[in-house]
């Protein structure tokens, strides 16, 4: 992409036109990145063992761990490298992707090292039993241990991608990687390992996809390097301490909120183990079913970030302000259509995964509470996103650690001991409300006084 194609597209093409143009190959992927996750439990639900299910559904919280590492230098740097853009500064902004690069490459190795040597209190920790510890611990080696680096990686390379213009490319390969898990799933688990290693089969299916799309990412950035701002090399120095630190105090946040949101998915497993193996494969099922919506909200968050982060660099704030109101509609209109759909089909769409009746009847009264928070859910993370774009670290910080530490999980611990297992399920209403209240005071504060200065 040259430069006069990604002033167009951040400067001058109509807003719903740039926020489509930016945000639906994100929205694409995000979908098959959930697809193949969903299709990990479909797979395994054809089992109709529950002990895989919910083994592998006891991984999903710190495999999404890893995804706060490749928000801390993918959302920080991506972010800094648009506001650099907005402002013409090319030679910094590729500086800054290089950093964001290998600073995710250190981050990810140490947290795989982390991973091999403690795994064991580690699983037990997010309440694998007898019956569910060898499949967890199969399917963490995998992703966690053998497969963080190339997940991390490509999910960096796709935000920076992104963050200059190329959102079709870095949608092609996240969608490339889900595609191929969901083809390499039944291939590894029903006809080259023998019986009763499925949850095994999945997790190298998973390390091979995120192997090969790391390798389509890496090779994009380097072929289209004359194109492009982005650079992977450190020849040319690393950036200077003004740079570092925007990345890391919007990569910071990003981290932080994503690992609370994580600790929060841990919780909620801690306590619905306490209910039994059966309750915990449901929710693991409904925890999967409801981010259908969440990652088109978040793929709407995606596109709509660097354009804001351009724009308020560059001080178009009438565009910057269309930008926003048009993503919040749009992400408002995907919350209501997913609510009644999953109100009336909730039944089929649990059932769809597994066929043990006791499962399919809890995840269904499960995924009918759960999704009337989707509305504030996005809206939760949308004002996050949008405080990025700002570059305002600190507030996104703010937002993300009262959403989490303040609202989520102490609701998550008060419903349990108050309504029981139902209670977990309905927290996330509960705490966003609250969060929306507080987001939006926090953002009208914010524009009145940016509006005036």
């Amino acid at each position: 992409m040259d430069k006069t194609e990604r002033k167009d597209i951040f400067e001058t093409l109509p807003v719903g036109r740039a926020v489509g143009r930016m945000a639906i190959p994100t929205i694409f992927g995000q979908i098959i990145i959930l697809i193949y996750n969903m299709a990990d439990t479909f797979y395994l639900g054809r089992t109709n063992n529950p002990f895989m299910v919910a083994g592998a559904s006891l991984i999903l919280p710190i495999f999404n761990i890893t995804l706060s590492l490749a928000g801390l230098a993918g959302i920080g740097g991506g972010a800094l490298v648009s506001r650099l853009l907005g402002e013409g500064r090319d030679e910094e902004a590729g500086k800054a992707s290089a950093f964001s690069f290998y600073l995710a490459l250190c981050m990810t190795a140490m947290f795989s090292l982390f991973m091999f040597v403690f795994m064991t209190p580690i699983l037990h920790f997010l309440g694998a039993s007898d019956n569910t510890f060898a499949y967890a611990r199969q399917y963490a080696f995998c992703v966690l241990v053998l497969g963080g680096v190339p997940t991390v990686l490509s999910n960096v390379c796709a935000t920076l991608l992104r963050c200059t213009g190329m959102s079709k490319e870095a949608g092609f390969g996240v969608a490339m990687g889900g595609i191929l898990n969901i083809l390499l799933d039944p291939i590894f688990m029903f006809l080259l390992l023998p019986k009763g290693n499925e949850v095994l089969g999945v997790g190298i299916a998973t390390l091979l996809s995120n192997c090969i799309s790391f390798s389509y990412f890496l090779t994009t950035i380097l072929r289209m390097r004359k194109q492009s701002v982005l650079s992977l090399s450190l020849k040319s120095g690393l950036p200077g301490k003004g740079i570092i630190r925007s990345v890391f105090n919007v990569g910071v946040p990003s981290a932080i909120a994503t690992f609370l949101f994580d600790m929060a998915y841990v919780v909620i497993d801690k306590l619905m183990s306490g209910y039994g193996d059966v309750a915990l494969a449901a929710v693991g099922i409904v925890l999967k079913v409801e981010r259908l919506p969440l990652n088109v909200g978040i793929g709407i968050c995606h596109g709509m970030m660097p354009l804001v982060a351009y724009n308020f660099s560059s001080k178009n704030h009438k565009r910057m302000r269309e930008i926003i109101h048009f993503s919040i509609r749009a992400g408002l209109l995907v919350s209501a259509i997913s609510i009644i759909l999953y109100e009336c089909f909730a039944g089929r769409i649990i059932g769809f995964f597994i066929s043990d009746a006791g499962t399919v009847s809890l995840g269904t009264d499960f995924l009918r509470v759960r999704c009337l928070a989707t509305p504030f859910m996005f809206m939760s993370f949308f004002t996050v996103y949008v405080f990025q774009g700002f570059g305002e670290g600190r507030k996104a910080l703010f937002l993300g650690v009262m959403r989490w530490a303040v609202f989520n999980i102490p609701m998550l611990f008060l419903l349990n001991r108050l309504v029981g297992m139902y209670g977990i399920v309905s927290s996330q209403v509960c705490a966003d409300i609250l969060n929306v209240i507080l987001s939006w005071h926090v953002y009208k504060n914010y524009m009145e006084k940016y509006e005036r200065s």
